[in-house]
């Protein structure tokens, strides 16, 4: 696989280039196929930035990262390159060990018992009695198994937790917004495009971003 080097208001040195093709190498390799890489290096005058992009047949990773040094954001964008590809495999393989048809289990019988306390096996296996007419010929008695279902099911409390993390501050077109959720390490991503409409970026189980639009 041949790697693009882009570099702007920096000169990409031997040490950057051997760094970024061998987290590119285990990237690959967590991946499987990849079709192309590229890796932008970008230096102003306190900042220095790294952009690090592998593309395959059906998944795109991007990690970037900002530090004061060229070396340290090339290091912290192939780790996020690489916890992003991690994160898509294991997605791709729980989905495929789950078959299709089972998407509910089957919920299992229950044994309830005739009143409270009286243990299952009893209940089970109800005795027959008899009881006399006055002629001397006795009639069994069937018992009659009355089931108690509880009145309310309990619901669990949800466990809520704000986030700001997600929610983009400033309007920002559609790819500026699906990079800063790659940025971010976030599934779902809400902001505005510059005309002002809600957008919802989600990560589906597949890998792939969806994007949704608040009437």
């Amino acid at each position: 696989m041949q790697i693009e080097y882009t570099g702007r208001q920096v000169t990409i040195s031997k040490a950057l280039r051997g760094m970024a093709d061998e987290g590119i190498e285990r990237i690959t390799k967590i991946l499987g196929r990849t079709t192309s890489a590229h890796v932008v290096l970008t230096a102003e005058k306190y900042r220095q930035m790294a952009e690090v992009t592998v593309k395959t047949r059906l998944q795109t990773i991007l990690g970037a990262s900002e530090s004061t040094s060229l070396e340290t954001a090339l290091k912290e964008a192939l780790d996020r390159a690489e916890n992003q590809a991690i994160r898509y495999k294991e997605r791709v393989r729980d989905g495929k060990r789950k078959p299709k048809g089972e998407k509910h289990a089957e919920e299992p019988e229950l044994a309830r018992s005739r009143r409270p306390g009286t243990p299952v096996a009893a209940a089970e296996k109800p005795e027959t009695k008899a009881v006399s007419n006055g002629k001397g010929k006795a009639k069994p008695v069937l018992p009659v198994t009355v089931h108690s279902f509880p009145a309310r099911v309990p619901i669990p409390e949800p466990h809520v937790v704000r986030s700001s993390d997600s929610v983009a501050l400033r309007p920002m077109t559609l790819e500026e917004a699906v990079k800063e959720a790659e940025f971010r390490d976030r599934d779902v991503f809400v902001f505005r495009d510059p005309e002002g409409t809600v957008m919802v970026l989600h990560r589906k189980r597949d890998g792939k971003m969806e994007l949704i639009e608040a009437p």
